[in-house]
C-alpha cells in the first residue's frame, strides 16, 4: 500500500502544472491574513465575509493546475506545510489544527492534492502530527480537598486533559480533505477538513482550526451567493465528535478518586451558520451560528432528533427534558464591518450556551452562560515605502459573568461557555472546537507590524488570565494564591522567497502566579506567588508548486 501512494505522489510531483482556483484552508498560515488586508485595500474579496472558511481563493501562488485525459479534468497540488513548534516548562499555543500545547517538540506536515472532473471536487490532505508530549508542574497535590472537588468538577463536565498520555505521540489524520458536489456558489458532500465560523483572527466561538478536524456530511456555499438581497454565506453539517477517553490530570491517585470515566459513546452533532451582506451596505456582515451535540445512545428517531437546528430557541418551546437527554446547545451572533476608505475593519461575536427559559429571562439575564469576542483591523500608508503598518486586536472573554453568585447561591459558579452536563463538553479528542485559551479563560492580543504583501515583521503583545472560573469558583480569592495571569511577548517574521513562504513567532511568556502556586516566602500579611518564564519557538514552512 505504502508503495502504491509512494508512485501516486511521484506520478504528480512529475506533472507540469498550471494554476486556476483553490479552497484555502481554515485558517492557513499568512495567506488568510494576507488576503484579509488585501480586501481593506482594494476590492479583492469584497463580498468574503471571513465568517466562513474554508473558502474558495483565486490567487496564482496558491496552487497550479494542469488539465489531463480530457479539458474537463484538471490535478492541482496543494501547498506543503510544516509547523514545527518548541516550548519550555508549560503548555501555551492554541488554533493549530490538532498539535498539542504541551511543552517539548512536536511537528505537522499536511500536502497533497486537488482532482476535479465537471462538478466533482475532491481534496486529499492527510496530516500527520509528532508530538514529544514532555510532563509538566501543576500544583494539584498542593491543593485542599474541596480545591480538587472544584477542579474535577470542569474536568467532569468537559474533557481536556493536561497530558494526552505518556511519551511520544504520532497521529496520521484524513486533515483537510473532502469529496463534494459543486453546483455554482454551493457544494454538497464529506469532509474532515477543518471549519472556521465566525470572523475572529485568533479565535472562534464555535468552530476554529484548535481541534483535529472531525468527519461530517456538509452542505455549503463555497463563495458568497449573489441575490436581489445581498449575498449569502452558509454551512449546514452533520458531524461526529469524540471524547479522548483519557483522564485529565497527571496524577493518577487523584483520577481515581475524583473523576468520572467517559462512556466511551460518541457524540452527534448538527450545526448551522448563516452571514449575510446586505445589498444596502456592501461593507457590513451579519449573521448567526447555531449547534447540538448529545451521546448517540441517548439520540430519538425523529426529525427534530436528527436536525435539532430548527428547534425552538427558548426552552419553553423545545424542552427542558433535552438538557436531560445530554443535549447541548448554543448559539452565536457575530458581525462585521470593513471600511476601505480608512482601511479599517470592526467585528465582534456574542454567544451563549445555556439557552434562556423565555424571552423574558433573556431580556433580564443575557449575560448566563455567555462569551464573546471583539476585535479590529487597521492599517495605514508610510510615507516614502511600499510598506504598512498593520495593527491588529482581540479579545475573548469566557469567563462567568458576576450573575453566578446569585444563579449559583454558595457555589461560586456553574457551568462555563466550553463545559456542558452530560455531553461534557464542545470538543473533539479532548480538544476545544473552537476557543483553545483553557476552560473560564480570557485573552487579550495586541500586535504591530509592518508588512509588504506577503512578507511581515512585528510584535505580539498578549495577556491571558487562565481559569478564571475555577478560581473564583474555589474561592481561591480568599487565600493567599492571586489569579494566574500570563503576559507575553512575540516577535513575528513572515517571508517569501519565490515557491517557499516561511511564518515564525518567538514569544517569552511570563507566567506570574503560575498554577496558582506560592512562593515559598509567602505570608498570610504579604502573599507572594510563584512566577514562571518560558520560552516558544514557532515556524511555519510552505511550499508551493507554482514555476
Amino acid at each position: 500500500m505504502k508503495k502504491i501512494l509512494f508512485l501516486v505522489i511521484l506520478f504528480i510531483l512529475l506533472l507540469d502544472i498550471s494554476g486556476l482556483a483553490q479552497s484555502l484552508p481554515a485558517n492557513f498560515p499568512v495567506l488568510v491574513e494576507s488576503e484579509r488586508r488585501n480586501q481593506l485595500i482594494d476590492s479583492l474579496s469584497k463580498y468574503n465575509s471571513f465568517a466562513l472558511r474554508p473558502h474558495i481563493v483565486d490567487t496564482l501562488i496558491y496552487s497550479y493546475s494542469k488539465s489531463i485525459i480530457d479539458s474537463e479534468v484538471s490535478i492541482k497540488l496543494s501547498p506543503i506545510i510544516n509547523t514545527t513548534r518548541i516550548s519550555t516548562k508549560r503548555p501555551y499555543s492554541w488554533a493549530d489544527n490538532g498539535m498539542i500545547s504541551n511543552p517539548g517538540f512536536q511537528t505537522y506536515f499536511s500536502g497533497g492534492i486537488n482532482v476535479k472532473w465537471k462538478f466533482i471536487n475532491f481534496d486529499f490532505r492527510p496530516e500527520l502530527i509528532i508530538v514529544q508530549n514532555q510532563g509538566f508542574e501543576t500544583n494539584l497535590d498542593n491543593f485542599s480537598e474541596s480545591e480538587l472537588r472544584n477542579k474535577f468538577f470542569y474536568w467532569n463536565y468537559g474533557d481536556f486533559p493536561e497530558r494526552f498520555g505518556d511519551g511520544w505521540l504520532v497521529n496520521t489524520w484524513w486533515g483537510q480533505s473532502k469529496l463534494t458536489f459543486e453546483y455554482g456558489a454551493f457544494e454538497i458532500g464529506a469532509a474532515t477538513e477543518n471549519i472556521w465560523w465566525g470572523p475572529g483572527q485568533f479565535n472562534a466561538l464555535t468552530f476554529s482550526n484548535n481541534a483535529q478536524g472531525f468527519p461530517h456530511l456538509t452542505l455549503n456555499t463555497i463563495k458568497p451567493a449573489k441575490t436581489f438581497l445581498g449575498n449569502f454565506e452558509t454551512q449546514f453539517i452533520i458531524g461526529q465528535l469524540q471524547n479522548s477517553g483519557l483522564d485529565p490530570s497527571q496524577y493518577p491517585e487523584l483520577n481515581d478518586k475524583y473523576f468520572t470515566p467517559f462512556s466511551g459513546d460518541w457524540r452527534y452533532l448538527n450545526a448551522l451558520m448563516l452571514s449575510y451582506n446586505p445589498k444596502w451596505i456592501p461593507n457590513l456582515f451579519v449573521g448567526f451560528t447555531r449547534t447540538f451535540q448529545q451521546y448517540s445512545e441517548s439520540m430519538g428517531h425523529g426529525f427534530l432528533d436528527y436536525f435539532p437546528v430548527f428547534n425552538g430557541v427558548t426552552k419553553d418551546q423545545y424542552g427542558f427534558d433535552r438538557d436531560e437527554d445530554g443535549q447541548d446547545q448554543q448559539i452565536t451572533v457575530f458581525g462585521r464591518y470593513v471600511i476601505q476608505k480608512t482601511k479599517s475593519e470592526f467585528y465582534f461575536e456574542f454567544g451563549r450556551r445555556d439557552h434562556s427559559l423565555n424571552w423574558r429571562e433573556f431580556i433580564l439575564n443575557p449575560e448566563h452562560a455567555r462569551a464573546y469576542i471583539l476585535g479590529f483591523v487597521q492599517l495605514f500608508d508610510l510615507p516614502s515605502t511600499s510598506k504598512l503598518l498593520h495593527i491588529r486586536g482581540e479579545m475573548t472573554q469566557q469567563q462567568e459573568s458576576v450573575n453566578r453568585y446569585i444563579r449559583y447561591e454558595g457555589l461560586g459558579g456553574g457551568l462555563t461557555w466550553q463545559t456542558h452536563t452530560p455531553a461534557r463538553g464542545f470538543v473533539n479528542y479532548g480538544q476545544p472546537l473552537g476557543v483553545g485559551i483553557g476552560v473560564g479563560a480570557n485573552v487579550q492580543t495586541l500586535e504591530f507590524s509592518l508588512v509588504e504583501g506577503m512578507d511581515k515583521m512585528g510584535v505580539q503583545l498578549e495577556r491571558l488570565a487562565n481559569n478564571q472560573d475555577f478560581y473564583y469558583k474555589a474561592q481561591l480569592q480568599d487565600t493567599q494564591r492571586k489569579p494566574w495571569v500570563d503576559m507575553s511577548l512575540g516577535f513575528l517574521f513572515d517571508k517569501k522567497w519565490d515557491n517557499l513562504l516561511l511564518s515564525s513567532k518567538l514569544q517569552i511568556i511570563r507566567a506570574h502566579n503560575y498554577q496558582w502556586q506560592l512562593d515559598p516566602t509567602s505570608t498570610p500579611d504579604f502573599p507572594k506567588g510563584e512566577n514562571l518564564t518560558s520560552f516558544l519557538a514557532q515556524t511555519s514552512l510552505i511550499y508551493f508548486w507554482n514555476k
